[in-house]
């Protein structure tokens, strides 16, 4: 299982899905987890895309079996309805592994909590960078009509 907002695909996130499908082995399948809107409101910024359109674009993805929208209140439950054997925190991502870790098994959940560590380096590898892009280039009016 791997989770995260995935607000304008860039390279990173192909990356971190490939690694998580790696660890899946030759048999296993991929089940990405994207975030609510309100999720998103409450750790990150407001996001440019809606969570059903995130969640669309998600499920096109190559590496990806399987996608589903997380749950607004508790980030555990879609874990145990799941319930995969792997877990994996993207290497942007500023949880507390061993928190994750404690509620797991609280909850009786046998996952593996595995950070990916490793990033796809381009000029456009972040969603912040592709928003600042975007509101530091000059449009002019003529190429607008054709959006």
């Amino acid at each position: 299982m791997a989770t995260g907002t995935f607000d304008l695909i860039h390279p990173g996130h192909g990356y971190y899905l490939q690694q998580s499908k790696n660890l899946a082995g030759e048999d296993g399948k991929l089940v990405v987890v994207v975030a609510r809107d309100i999720t998103v409101r409450k750790r990150k910024r407001v996001p440019i895309v809606n969570e059903d359109q995130r969640l669309e674009v998600v499920n096109m993805l190559k590496p990806v079996d399987e996608a589903y929208l997380g749950h607004t209140t508790d980030m555990f439950k879609i874990v145990e309805e799941i319930d995969p054997d792997i877990i994996t925190i993207g290497p942007d991502q500023d949880f507390d592994l061993d928190a994750i870790r404690e509620e797991l098994s609280k909850r009786n959940l046998k996952a593996e909590l595995v950070k990916i560590t490793g990033y796809k380096q381009s000029q456009l590898d972040s969603s912040c960078k592709i928003i600042r892009k975007i509101k530091e280039t000059e449009f002019h009016e003529d190429a607008l009509k054709h959006c």
